[in-house]
C-alpha cells in the first residue's frame, strides 16, 4: 500500500477531500491512534498541515487524515472559499465519523493538531467533540480575534454593515466579492513598505513555490465573514477544555498573534496536563516548513501524542 491515499467523506450534504497517511509498515488487522491534521486559514490539505506534520506523523507511527474544509480545496459546499468557523469546526466530527468506519482506526485513541488558524480550530473542537483525547496547536491562532483585531479594521459595527450590504447586493446578483488576507506578492510587500513578520512570512509561504498549491485560497467570501465577528475558539476553554494539552509557538513574534494566543490558552485551558513550548529564533510560518523549526515542533508533538494516546 502507498503511503498516503486520497479519500471523500461525508459531510451534512457534500463531501469533505482528505487524504489518509499510513504509518510503516502499515496493516489493515491492526489498530492504530489516529490524529486529524488541520490546515491553517486560507491553506488547504497539501500544505503544512499535510506534507509536513501530516506526512511526519504517519511516519512516526500514526494514522492520519488531513482534509480540505468545506467549501475549500477539493472538498464540497457552495459559494466556494467561505471561512466559516463554525464549519469548520463541525467538519471534524465528519472526519471522525468517518474514521471510525475504517476497521484500523483505534476509537480510544484520537488526537488532533492544527496549524495556524488549524491550531484555534482544533482547541476549540475538542471542548465540544469527547471523542478526541489530545490536542496539539502549532503557532495557533484564534481567528475570530485576529478578525476582530486585524483584517476588518477597527470599527466592527461598520464592518458588519458592509458584510451585511454586499451579501444583499450578491442576493440580487452582483459577483463574489473576495477579501484577500496578503498582498500578491513579495513585490508589493516591499513596495508598500510593510514589514510585519507575519504578513512577510505568509506572503513568502503562500505567494511562491516554496508553500503554494492550487487548493489554498488565501482569501475568503466577504458577505459570510459575519460569523467569524462573533465568533471565540477559546470561549468555555476554562470549563470545556480538559484533554491533555500542547501548545507550540515560536518567540519571533508578527501581528497575526499566535504567540499571545498561544500563552493565553496555555493560562486559560481546563486541562490539568497541558504544556506550552516557545521555540527561540522561530516565526509563525517558519514553523509551517522551516526544518529546524519543524523538527523542534515534532520532537515534542511526537512523544506527547504516544503518551496521551
Amino acid at each position: 500500500m502507498n503511503n498516503a491515499q486520497a479519500i471523500k467523506f461525508k459531510n451534512i450534504a457534500w463531501d469533505n477531500a482528505g487524504v489518509l497517511y499510513f504509518p510503516p509498515g502499515f496493516s489493515e488487522d491492526e489498530k492504530y491512534p489516529v490524529i486529524i491534521s488541520m490546515h491553517p486559514i486560507g491553506s488547504c490539505k497539501e500544505q503544512s498541515a499535510g506534507n509536513i506534520y501530516g506526512a511526519a506523523m504517519a511516519a512516526a507511527g500514526f494514522l492520519v487524515l488531513a482534509f480540505d474544509a468545506s467549501f475549500q480545496g477539493e472538498s464540497g459546499g457552495s459559494p466556494r472559499n467561505i471561512e466559516n468557523p463554525h464549519q469548520r469546526t463541525d467538519d471534524v466530527r465528519y472526519a471522525i465519523d468517518y474514521l471510525l468506519t475504517l476497521p484500523y482506526a483505534d476509537a480510544d485513541r484520537i488526537g488532533i493538531l492544527g496549524v495556524c488558524g488549524g491550531g484555534g480550530y482544533s482547541l476549540n473542537i475538542a471542548m465540544t467533540e469527547r471523542r478526541i483525547k489530545a490536542v496539539a496547536s502549532v503557532t495557533g491562532v484564534n481567528y475570530g480575534r485576529l478578525m476582530r483585531d486585524g483584517f476588518l479594521g477597527n470599527n466592527l459595527i461598520s464592518a458588519l454593515e458592509n458584510i451585511a450590504d454586499q451579501r444583499t447586493n450578491e442576493v440580487k446578483g452582483e459577483e463574489l466579492l473576495m477579501l484577500h488576507y496578503l498582498p500578491a506578492s513579495i513585490e508589493e510587500v516591499k513596495k508598500a513598505g510593510i514589514t510585519d513578520t507575519d504578513v512577510l512570512g505568509a506572503t513568502d509561504y503562500y505567494k511562491t513555490p516554496r508553500g503554494n498549491a492550487p487548493g489554498a485560497a488565501v482569501g475568503a467570501v466577504y458577505s459570510h465573514l459575519s460569523a467569524s465577528i462573533g465568533w471565540d475558539a477559546f470561549h468555555l476553554c476554562e470549563t470545556l477544555l480538559t484533554q491533555p494539552l500542547l501548545i507550540i509557538v515560536g518567540n519571533r513574534t508578527g501581528g497575526f498573534g499566535a504567540y499571545r494566543d498561544g500563552y493565553e490558552i496555555y493560562r486559560r485551558a481546563a486541562s490539568a496536563k497541558k504544556e506550552l513550548l516557545v521555540i527561540e529564533g522561530f516565526s509563525h510560518y517558519e514553523l509551517y516548513d522551516h526544518p529546524e523549526a519543524v523538527k523542534q515542533a515534532l520532537k515534542k508533538a511526537v512523544p506527547f501524542f504516544k503518551e496521551n494516546l
